[in-house]
């Protein structure tokens, strides 16, 4: 006799490919239980059998729809690591080709971040929500570190983490917020490059110009 759970692990796994994708067409707020259903093929009873709640598969399936575009933008990396950007790249080089990357994955991924902005912005209300955010930070300052400095997670030392990877999720945080209000108005990898060369006191680089062609010789003398 059967048990009357809804049984297979494909369920779980239809599941989380359902959220992900009413995260990315719906967003967070306006995603139903009913539409994950429709989106996975799945049904109602499936999801308190695999995952206890709604909002618990909510979780998972933002920070594993998160994970998708860091990994988006590492396969970018090393597709760009022959021509510029790997770790024998210069600073200035490296930063500004691959935020160039981040980038343009944060507009193909926009349906995704403008859902984790919902999400945050419900933290307040919801004490499970908080508490995942915060497990993820962590481990996302590391990724972020060693994603953007491309070197392995594994030797991004506590504190780098905690300076450099606060940094870039700051920048993140904040390119999220001006993607939603306006993409156009979002800064160019150059444009994070020189706000950063000012902030330091560094001199405004100055525009490319052609080369001045060379001022021909003045002619010799005649012999007297």
């Amino acid at each position: 006799m059967g048990s009357g759970y809804p049984c297979g692990m494909g369920h779980r796994e239809d599941l989380l490919t359902g959220a992900k994708r009413c995260l990315e067409e719906k967003g967070w707020s306006r995603t139903t239980a009913r539409d994950i259903v429709a989106a996975s093929g799945a049904n109602l009873a499936s999801i308190g059998y695999h995952y206890g709640s709604k909002d618990a598969l909510m979780r998972e399936a933002l920070f594993a729809s998160m994970s998708d575009w860091a990994d988006d933008v590492q396969r970018s990396f090393e597709a760009d690591e022959p021509v510029g950007g790997g770790r024998d790249a210069g600073l200035r080089e490296r930063f500004e080709t691959r935020w160039t990357r981040v980038l343009e994955l944060f507009d193909k991924h926009q349906g995704v971040w403008r859902s984790q902005l919902e999400a945050i912005l419900q933290v307040r209300h919801d004490p499970e929500l908080r508490a995942a955010f915060g497990r993820a930070q962590p481990e996302g300052r590391q990724g972020l570190v060693g994603m953007l400095h491309g070197v392995d997670e594994s030797e991004v030392d506590e504190e780098t983490s905690r300076v450099m990877g606060s940094f870039y999720m700051t920048l993140v945080s904040g390119m999220i917020v001006q993607m939603a209000i306006d993409p156009d108005l979002m800064p160019s990898a150059h444009d994070l490059v020189e706000a950063m060369r000012r902030i330091l006191g560094e001199a405004p680089e100055a525009p490319a110009t052609s080369a001045t062609p060379e001022a021909p010789a003045a002619p010799e003398a005649p012999a007297s």
